[in-house]
């Protein structure tokens, strides 16, 4: 057969083909190994024939290959048409993580006392008996000091029990004046339950300056609360003791559900207890080296967790760490 006639039966079948098994056909016919195209260039004796048959197999070759994307593409799109998918449509999205409940208080903690004019200080879950006792004036008999209430690493050292031992590990690094808040993970021999769990988180403020006061501790505790529960809340001090502040109180707030007057929250008092505070003891500055008859400050510390379920109406601090989507994803 004439080159010429070959091409126009090869072109021919290749564009009526439409299937790729059709096609895969119609390539085994002129191109394969037993093809008539195949054979005439195994017979070829002279340059200028090889040359042309040659170009004929690429042309061929080439028009394969576009007829077999054009079906391919063909294929696709009744594809897509039966199956009713458009693919313009934009794609599911993507569920994205968010912060913990616990870390999304902790960092609004941080941002009232930053807008005051204080310093997060980072402390460490391992620290000296030094730092959570002794120089917190804690007597050798406290309870808070027994092994079934604190975690001892050995006779010396233990897990945080609570945050005041920033305070004295920030002292005893620089001098007055000082403004922090000191809030971590801290450590207890708690029997898990609604309200206790072993490990906790809470934060501690400390400020050292001259001349401050017990109304000072006041208005930085009002301020905290009506920043965090809202401009409506207010604060009440009660008589109260412990051994690293003189005089020691403890603060409630009234009810940022009832406003005051009464429910189930607050044990229909109108007021919610917060937590202890209180002016720092002369004994502590003493113990670190401060001068008490310079300097003098006030001290108040706060559970995380408590603060989260009181806003948020929980019920149980467990469900903090239970991981459990279906709360975690509420807020």
């Amino acid at each position: 057969m004439e080159p010429q006639v070959l091409e126009r039966e090869a072109q021919s079948a290749i564009e009526g083909a439409s299937t790729a098994a059709e096609l895969d056909d119609v390539r085994v016919r002129y191109l394969g190994r037993k093809s008539e195209l195949k054979q005439a260039l195994r017979a070829v004796r002279d340059r200028e024939t090889g040359m042309a048959l040659n170009a004929l197999r690429e042309r061929l070759e080439k028009a394969i290959t576009t007829r077999r994307r054009e079906l391919e593409e063909a294929e696709l799109e009744q594809l897509f048409a039966q199956e009713g998918l458009d693919v313009t449509l934009p794609g599911d999205p993507i569920p994205r993580g968010r912060l913990h409940l616990l870390t999304q208080i902790r960092r609004e903690i941080e941002d009232i006392f930053v807008g005051l004019g204080y310093e997060v200080w980072d402390g460490d879950e391992v620290t000296a008996v030094w730092h959570s006792f002794d120089a917190l004036t804690t007597d050798p008999g406290h309870p808070s000091r027994s092994p079934s209430d604190t975690f001892y690493l050995d006779d010396d050292t233990v897990l945080r029990p609570h945050t005041s031992s920033d305070q004295i590990r920030a002292m005893e690094s620089r001098q007055p004046p000082l403004y922090l808040i000191a809030p971590g993970r801290c450590y207890r021999r708690d029997t898990p339950d609604a309200t206790h769990s072993p490990t906790f988180l809470q934060f501690e403020c400390l400020a050292v300056d001259r001349g401050i006061t017990l109304a000072d501790l006041q208005g930085t505790v009002l301020h905290f609360f009506r920043a965090l529960f809202g401009p409506e809340r207010e604060v009440r001090m009660r008589t109260s003791f412990f051994p690293f502040t003189e005089p020691s109180v403890e603060f409630d707030v009234t009810c940022f559900l009832c406003g005051g007057t009464g429910c189930a929250v607050c044990k229909h008092s109108g007021w919610i207890e917060m937590g202890g505070a209180g002016v720092v003891d002369p004994g502590v500055f003493e113990n670190i080296g401060y001068d008490p008859e310079e300097w003098s400050g006030f001290a108040f510390g706060l559970g995380i967790e408590r603060i989260a379920m009181l806003r948020h109406g929980l019920p149980d601090l467990r469900a903090f760490w239970e991981n459990d989507l279906r709360v975690l994803a509420q807020f």
